[in-house]
C-alpha cells in the first residue's frame, strides 16, 4: 500500500509542471508515470512553441521537466492505474500489483492517437502503418508516404517526413487545414519544392499491400466520387486522439471521453471533490504543451488549496 497527499497520474507536461507546484506548496507529490514516462510528447521530433525554446525535441523537453520535479522531491513510480474508487475517502487507486491511497488526486493522463478503424489499417499496423512520424520514418527514407489528417500533428509529421522520404502525400478529408499557420506554410513551401503532395478533400478508404512486404498504397475515396490509388509504403494516421479517461468512465463526468472540470470553486475540479483534471484528458481545443503545463499548475493549486480547506494540509 502507498499512500500520499497528492498523487498525480501521467508524467507528461501537465503531470510534471503539477508535480513541480505541488512539491513548492509542501505536498510531497507522488507521479505515477503509467506506460510512456514523459508522455506522448517525448515521440516530438522538434518543439518550436515552448516559450523559451527556440526549437527542442519534445524528448530533450519532457527531460528537463521530469529532472525539475525530481529535484524538488518528486517522486516517480513506474506503474499503470487500471482501476479506482472514490466512493471514500482517501481516494483509492489499484494497478494489478499494488493499491494507492490519496487525500488529493490529478489526472494527467493524456490522450492516444485516434486510428481510422480501417480492417487493413488493423492488419498492417507496425507493417507500414503507424501513428508516429517520428518514430518510424527513418524506416522509409526514400521512399514514396502518406500522412493521413489536417491538424498540427498531421502537418508537422509531414513536414517531417519531407526531409527523409521522397515523396510525401498529405491526404485530408477538407480542403482547407485545420493547423496553424506557420505550419500550412511550411507545407506550402515543400508543395512547391515537390516534396509534399496534397490529397484534399479525400478519405482513406482502404490501405493495401500484402503480408509479405508490408503495404504498398492507399485507395483514396475523393467527395466528387472517384477513387484513385497511390503507391506508397509509409502511412502515418494523424486525425487526433482520445482522451486515456477509460478507467474513470463511471466514476466522472466526461463528455466523449473527456474528463470535464470547473466544478465547485476549482476551474480543474471534476465532479469528485479532491480529484482534478489536466492536460490533453479534459482539452479538447488547444492540446499545446504550454497549454498542458498550464492546466497542471492550475490543478496544483487546486489541489492545494482543496486540502487546505478540508483541513488535511
Amino acid at each position: 500500500m502507498k499512500t500520499g497527499k497528492v498523487i498525480i497520474l501521467g508524467s507528461g507536461p501537465a503531470g510534471c509542471t503539477a508535480a513541480i507546484y505541488a512539491a513548492r506548496a509542501g505536498l510531497s507529490p507522488v507521479i505515477i508515470s503509467g506506460p510512456v514516462p514523459g508522455g506522448q510528447l517525448t515521440k516530438t521530433s522538434a518543439i518550436e512553441n515552448w516559450p523559451g525554446e527556440k526549437s527542442i525535441s519534445g524528448y530533450d523537453l519532457m527531460e528537463k521537466l521530469m529532472d525539475h520535479a525530481k529535484s524538488l522531491g518528486t517522486e516517480f513510480i513506474s506503474d499503470t492505474i487500471v482501476s479506482a474508487d472514490f466512493s471514500g475517502r482517501p481516494l483509492v487507486l489499484r494497478s494489478e500489483n499494488e493499491t494507492y491511497e490519496t487525500q488529493a488526486l490529478i489526472i494527467a493522463t493524456g490522450a492516444e492517437p485516434r486510428w481510422l478503424g480501417l480492417p487493413s489499417e488493423a492488419k498492417f499496423m507496425g507493417n507500414g502503418v503507424s501513428a508516429c512520424a517520428t518514430c518510424d520514418g527513418f524506416f522509409y527514407r526514400d521512399q514514396d508516404t502518406a500522412v493521413v489528417g489536417g491538424g498540427n500533428t498531421a502537418l508537422s509529421d509531414a513536414l517531417y517526413l519531407a526531409n527523409l522520404a521522397r515523396q510525401v502525400y498529405l491526404i485530408h478529408r477538407r480542403d482547407e487545414f485545420r493547423a496553424e499557420k506557420t505550419l500550412a506554410d511550411r507545407v506550402q513551401e515543400k508543395v512547391k519544392e515537390g516534396k509534399i503532395t496534397l490529397v484534399l478533400n479525400a478519405e482513406v478508404k482502404e490501405i493495401l499491400g500484402n503480408d509479405l512486404s508490408g503495404v504498398s498504397g492507399i485507395k483514396a475515396a475523393f467527395k466528387d466520387g472517384t477513387e484513385k490509388e497511390i503507391p506508397v509504403t509509409g502511412v502515418f494516421v494523424a486525425i487526433g486522439h482520445l482522451p486515456n479517461s477509460s478507467i474513470f468512465a463511471n466514476l466522472l463526468e466526461t463528455d466523449h471521453g473527456i474528463v470535464k472540470t470547473g466544478y465547485g470553486a476549482y476551474k480543474t475540479g471534476t465532479s469528485v471533490p479532491g480529484v482534478f483534471a489536466a492536460g490533453d484528458v479534459q482539452d479538447p481545443l488547444y492540446r499545446q504543451a504550454i497549454t498542458s503545463a498550464g492546466t497542471g499548475c492550475m490543478a496544483a493549486q487546486d489541489a492545494a488549496r482543496y486540502l487546505k480547506e478540508a483541513g488535511i494540509a
